[in-house]
Order: C-alpha cells, then sequence, then structure tokens
C-alpha cells in the first residue's frame, strides 16, 4: 500500500510539475518569442524599404532612386506594419500573409483571398489576443471613430472603424466577405475587418471590428494625423 500511495503521489508532482511548466510555455516564454518575431519583422521590412531601388527617368542615361515597389504577398512573409493608436502611440505589429498557426505567432495575419491593403473589398486580418505576444489583447476597448493605421513602405493607409466590437461564432465566414453583410456596408467599398479570439483565453467565439478606408498619403509627406501626438 505504502508503494502504491509513494507512487501515485510521484505522479501527481511529475504531472503538476508538467502543468506549471506548460503554463509557462504557454503564457511567458510564447510570448517571448513572439515579441522577438515581431520585432526581427519590422525590422526587416524597414531595411527593406530604407534600400529603395534605381530606375531611369525620362531623360537619356539619367537615373533617380525611387522607393521599392511593393510585390505581391508571399505566404509567410510581412509587408505591412498596422498601428492601432487606442492601444497606444508605441503599438505596433507587422502583418504577414496567411493565417496559419506559423504566421498568427509572428504577428497580424492577413486573409488570403481577401482585398490588399487599401484595395477595393474587405481588407482582413486577424490576431491573438492572448499567448504569443498577445497583440490584440486590448481588442474589446476598440470604439467607432477609432483609427488603424499600416503603410507598406510607400503609403500610409488610415481606415476608420464604424462598428464593432461585434460577436459571433468563428463559423461566422460572412464577417470577412468583400461588403459583410453585418457590418452596416451596403456597397462596394475599401474595408477593412479585424478579427481575434473571445473569450479572452478561449476561442469559442470572434471579435470583429469593420472599418472604411478614410485617407491615404505618401510616406515622404509624415506620419498621418492619427498617429501624431
Amino acid at each position: 500500500m505504502r508503494v502504491i500511495i509513494r507512487t501515485v503521489s510521484e505522479l501527481c508532482i511529475t504531472l503538476g510539475t508538467l502543468i506549471v511548466l506548460f503554463v509557462v510555455y504557454v503564457l511567458f516564454w510564447t510570448g517571448v518569442r513572439a515579441d522577438a518575431a515581431m520585432s526581427d519583422q519590422i525590422d526587416q521590412l524597414h531595411r527593406q524599404w530604407s534600400r529603395g531601388s534605381v530606375r531611369p527617368t525620362d531623360g537619356p542615361g539619367e537615373r533617380t532612386v525611387s522607393a521599392t515597389r511593393p510585390e505581391p504577398y508571399r505566404h509567410g512573409e510581412a509587408f505591412a506594419i498596422m498601428y492601432i493608436p487606442r492601444f497606444g502611440f508605441t503599438w505596433n505589429k507587422p502583418v504577414l500573409e496567411g493565417t496559419g498557426r506559423d504566421v498568427l505567432a509572428k504577428g497580424l495575419a492577413h486573409y488570403r483571398g481577401t482585398a490588399k491593403l487599401g484595395g477595393t473589398g474587405n481588407f482582413a486580418v486577424a490576431g491573438h489576443r492572448r499567448t504569443y505576444g498577445d497583440p490584440l489583447e486590448d481588442f474589446p476597448e476598440l470604439r467607432p471613430g477609432d483609427p488603424v493605421v499600416l503603410t507598406d513602405g510607400t503609403t500610409w493607409f488610415t481606415y476608420r472603424i464604424d462598428k464593432g466590437p461585434y460577436k459571433t461564432v468563428p463559423t461566422d465566414v460572412e464577417v470577412i466577405d468583400p461588403v459583410p453583410r453585418k457590418s452596416g456596408y451596403t456597397r462596394p467599398g475599401r474595408y477593412l475587418t479585424l478579427t481575434t479570439c473571445d473569450p479572452e483565453w478561449g476561442h469559442s467565439h470572434r471579435l470583429i471590428v469593420w472599418a472604411h478606408l478614410d485617407s491615404t498619403q505618401p510616406v515622404e509627406a509624415g506620419e498621418p494625423k492619427a498617429l501624431r501626438r
């Protein structure tokens, strides 16, 4: 009997230790790795954008330096940086193509098949609310009128939230339609949809906000008004 009790006790201690290590991994280590990955993605984008490109001008033999033209989105690669002032003026996250687990571990994820940044249609982006750096932890604080700003290295895009946070179920894929039926939009336009999980530590539901493209300006003009303190 003593042997059985000792064995069961040791198994419980081992199991408890494994549970604690798993919690530490989920709550701490994934966040450390994700923060490093997101910072690295942003640094890579800035280096890519700063290199620029050289193209000929109309005059023979003349050459001028111009910003690098954005390339087609490639799965798992960052192509833009998002800023949400509601989350603080230091908050910024990379946006990558695709919504796989490996992509979401490195930043925000663009739903393949939805519109491109600034394009006609619905530019839809997802992100973790908890774990992997908690990029959208404060999602419920978003309000209509809040700006969501993105840049692709050549242009600033300022979207304005019109509706949300709206709670729905994961199977409600209509939220990322070109004209989302529940958003209040009735005609084609240039829209943004942000999605994250709900509740905070679960994934039984989704929180959604919808926004429209409010303005654009070249990066040479400086930061848009929404990012000025």
